[in-house]
């Protein structure tokens, strides 16, 4: 009989080699180039790091010209991003909310001074007393979404780790529920960005007008500006035809966003970069309804001031007019430049952030245009990778090798050793960390593996002094195990 050294080393090997064919594989931007293929070139130029995108779609405006490009992949099949392919933009939206606000005004219908509870008397809740310009230029002190209950923290929190919607459910009854559990902070008259706000500011205008916000929406700014592929997904199964595919880090595709609730800050929406051309070149000419909202009013850092919606950021003498996107697997930003009208539309189908290539195309010196943050923290989602990469294995082989084991102990201790390779995988950051450690993380836990199946034979089924404990311990580990690989299965 071969002696357990061997059977462990024999056993590693071959779940190493196995864990290559299937190791993860952070998204990288391909040479597939369509459109304008001198922007495309520009992109690229622009890009310090291949690694972490999968596809980009952009547009330049420049001269009053809009030039489109697409770079890399919109999905896993290689099929090409091109100037109409959809994209999940994130928060792009709330600048049209904030447009919405300027372009009522200046019809009349509101004035930004009025409170939120005068325009949506519905609003009976501590932040009736906001108004619609704090709730526009992100002053009400209010929270970024509420998190009022528990069922609200297990919500976003199971949402984050399984790739989920963390705005499921949210329809406008419970946005408007929101302000009664959420009153101003002491922070009211200070930028603190909040979802929540540019949402009670979108539903409070439409409930004003007497309509929905997606139709409100549509008449008042999309259908003047002819931006026909703008739309709002209330159902997962709507989404876009020929869209992109988002991807994580970990090369694993989110859900899409939906809650219609939060639709005026965004949440919901998908656009194309020839779409958001049509935005941008009109509120940088001025002539898109509500452009006032472009207006900086207030400050937010030593370089930003925000308008409606709108941020503006100094860069040495350049001025930039923007706003970014982010949801689980997706990445936007639109900026321009008004001293000289160009501006730029850059949408990606990662979690790694356009920001800094939108900026280098308005001309930006790299240095001022800064590098793309990973959705975590570098030093989190390398952590992340490797922690659960190798704990299940390494926990695996400690068990086994001890003297005195019973079966129980060691069956839950294998589960693990599965569990923990499998959360790595998907939720690990493997921009930052050599994907070949996957494999060797899976090494470990088949050498523990087959440790286990040959000392079974000699194991009693319950070695604990108290017998109902132990059984207790591993049926809820067990369950745990079964709950968190459904989640990523799901």
């Amino acid at each position: 009989m071969r002696k357990p050294p061997v059977i462990a080393l024999v056993a590693g090997i071959v779940a190493g080699l196995a864990g290559l064919g299937v190791m993860p594989r952070e998204p990288r931007l391909t040479a597939q180039t369509t459109g304008d293929a001198n922007l495309a070139a520009e992109v690229r130029a622009a890009v310090a790091d291949p690694g972490g995108y999968r596809g980009l779609s952009v547009a330049l405006i420049d001269g009053g010209q809009v030039r489109t490009a697409g770079l890399g992949d919109r999905d896993r099949d290689g099929n090409p991003v091109e100037a109409d392919t959809p994209f999940e933009i994130g928060s792009v939206p709330k600048v049209l909310t904030g447009m919405l606000l300027a372009h009522q005004a200046s019809a009349g219908a509101v004035r930004p001074d009025d409170t939120l509870g005068a325009t949506w008397p519905e609003v009976t809740g501590p932040a009736h007393e906001v108004t619609l310009a704090e709730l526009a230029s992100h002053r009400t002190g209010l929270p970024r979404v509420p998190l009022g209950s528990v069922r609200d923290w297990v919500r976003v929190l199971w949402a984050n780790f399984a790739a989920g919607n963390p705005y499921a459910g949210q329809d406008v009854d419970r946005v408007r529920a929101a302000t009664d559990d959420h009153r101003p902070g002491d922070d009211r008259g200070r930028v603190g960005y909040s979802n929540l706000g540019m949402a009670l500011l979108g539903q409070a205008l439409a409930a004003n007008a007497g309509t929905g916000y997606p139709e409100l929406l549509d008449r008042e700014l999309l259908t003047p500006l002819g931006m026909t592929a703008t739309v709002q997904v209330t159902d997962p199964d709507a989404v876009p035809a020929g869209r992109a595919e988002g991807a994580r880090s970990s090369g694993r595709t989110p859900d899409p966003w939906i809650g219609a609730g939060y639709a005026p800050a965004g949440i919901g929406y998908w656009s194309t970069a020839a779409d958001l051309a049509r935005l941008v070149s009109a509120t940088a000419a001025g002539t898109a309804p509500g452009v006032d909202a472009r207006e900086p009013r207030f400050d937010d850092t030593e370089r930003t001031r925000i308008g409606y919606g709108w941020f503006t950021t100094r860069y040495g003498d350049r001025e930039i007019t923007w706003h970014n996107g982010a949801t689980s697997g997706f990445h936007s930003y639109i900026g321009f430049d008004r001293a000289t009208g160009n501006g730029v539309v850059v949408l990606g189908n990662t979690d790694k952030g356009v920001e800094p290539i939108g900026l280098r195309l308005l001309g930006v010196p790299r240095e001022q245009a800064g590098t793309a943050s990973p959705a975590l923290p570098t030093w989190a989602g390398a952590g992340i990778a490797l922690l659960f990469t190798f704990i299940g294995g390494l926990s695996l082989l400690g068990t086994v090798l001890r003297p005195t084991l019973d079966r129980l102990t060691a069956l839950a201790a294998a589960v693990w050793a599965l569990v923990y390779p499998a959360l790595g995988h998907q939720l690990g950051d493997w921009s930052a960390v050599p994907g070949w450690l996957w494999p060797v993380g899976l090494a470990a836990s088949g050498a523990g593996l087959a440790l286990a199946v040959h000392r079974w034979r000699e194991l009693p089924v319950n070695g604990a002094t108290v017998p109902w404990r132990r059984v207790a311990s591993v049926t809820a580990s067990s369950a745990a195990a079964v709950a968190l690989t459904a989640a990523l299965l799901s």
